[in-house]
């Protein structure tokens, strides 16, 4: 098999035999015409099947080394279709802190239909199990939290899953398969957002699924036909572009996340930095063995109000906006923004609290974003004495 860095830059080659097109066509069509009674081109309506959506499905399911993928047109359309595999009565396993939109799903949509959900702490290894019931049918867990950055232990939790005949649902947003592939560490599903870092240029919503058993696999396709919400063709294809330089971003942006986070760690407004990269971060030792790569999404808690207003209001580089992932820097305040639904109580008690920001690190020049979080914080202390280093070791 190739290496993932050809696999990636060489997504959709090939697509289209009567003309030769390096780029995949964009199949902007609705329909296709048959060549007679009885007989079909294999495409028939492209809420089934589209020639652009089914190049990127054969690419993910190539580089999450999967039986199949399936792209939805966002990633809570994935995870929503992934959740209609199961049936009222039954129940999930669901480690605590994950994306504001996943616990707004299951607990104000999912609930009604009689899903079920416990929630176990994300490093709780005996709680997963100890969570376990006879009518439950999957653990979910994200492969870094968000946005507090822990670290689940995934070889551990597929024997849990396996030994209780469970399915293992693995969230790979934050690490793609470039850095991470669940399916070799004992997951039966990975979820990824596509928005993020596999279309990477914040431009279009998308969602992929990958299974690694062929039967489950035809399951979730014909949900996807189902369902209906499948990815367009011209979402679809600016996925497929993203992904041919993905592993060429993703080193930049996890040199710049080391930088930064390094820097932060020295910084009097900041009490704290959440970043699996740092040697001294909890998860550092379980990504190091899980893993090829740190991640490039930090999070840190800042001294108090009146700091974070100061650091919102003043960046003037880095954009004050939702999601991660893109090229361009993004900075959010997940208590009030991504993780807004949740009751406070329920925030504090998983550490997104009313100061945590949670950073999203671009490709951009690491100096400069240093300088631009230094002046927003407004403390001359702040200020970056001497250069910055933009040395990373990557594993």
């Amino acid at each position: 098999m190739p290496h993932i860095d050809t696999l990636l830059a060489q997504a959709g080659r090939g697509q289209d035999p009567r003309t030769g097109a390096i780029s995949t066509p964009i199949y902007q069509t609705s329909t296709y015409a048959h060549p007679g009674l009885g007989q079909s081109t294999g495409f028939d309506y492209s809420r089934t099947t589209n020639p652009t959506r089914g190049a990127l499905e054969e690419a993910m399911a190539a580089l999450d080394g999967a039986a199949a993928a399936c792209a939805f047109a966002s990633g809570l359309a994935a995870l929503t279709t992934l959740l209609c595999l199961f049936k009222q009565g039954d129940h999930l396993v669901v480690a605590e802190g994950c994306y504001g939109g996943t616990y707004r799903l299951l607990d104000q949509v999912m609930a009604p239909f009689g899903l079920t959900v416990t929630y176990v702490p994300v490093l709780d290894a005996a709680g997963y199990r100890a969570a376990l019931r006879a009518e439950t049918r999957a653990i979910l867990v994200e492969s870094v939290s968000n946005p507090c950055l822990l670290v689940p232990d995934l070889p551990v939790l597929a024997g849990i899953a396996r030994a209780a005949g469970v399915l293992l649902v693995v969230d790979n947003t934050l690490l793609t398969p470039y850095w991470q592939r669940p399916l070799e560490l004992g997951a039966d599903l990975v979820v990824h957002s596509a928005s993020k870092y596999l279309a990477g240029h914040n431009d279009c919503i998308g969602g992929i699924i990958a299974v690694r058993d062929e039967a489950l696999a035809g399951r979730l396709k014909f949900l996807q036909n189902a369902v209906g919400a499948v990815l367009g063709p011209q979402d679809a294809w600016l996925t497929l572009r993203g992904l041919k330089t993905l592993a060429l971003r993703l080193e930049r942006q996890q040199r710049n996340a080391l930088v930064i986070a390094r820097w932060l760690q020295q910084q009097p407004p900041v009490r704290q930095v959440h970043y699996p990269g740092l040697p001294d971060d909890p998860g550092h030792a379980t990504l190091a063995r899980t893993a090829s790569g740190l991640g490039a999404v930090l999070s840190f808690e800042v001294a108090d109000r009146p700091t974070l207003e100061r650091l919102i209001a003043g960046v003037r580089l880095i954009a004050y906006a939702e999601s991660f992932g893109g090229v361009e820097s993004l900075i959010t305040v997940p208590a009030v923004q991504t993780h807004a639904n949740l009751a406070p109580g329920e925030r504090q008690r998983l550490g997104v609290t009313d100061t945590l920001v949670r950073l999203s690190v671009g490709i951009e020049d690491p100096g400069d974003l240093v300088a631009d979080l230094a002046a927003a914080l407004g403390d001359p202390a702040v200020i970056p004495k001497t250069p910055v280093s933009h040395h990373v070791t990557r594993r």
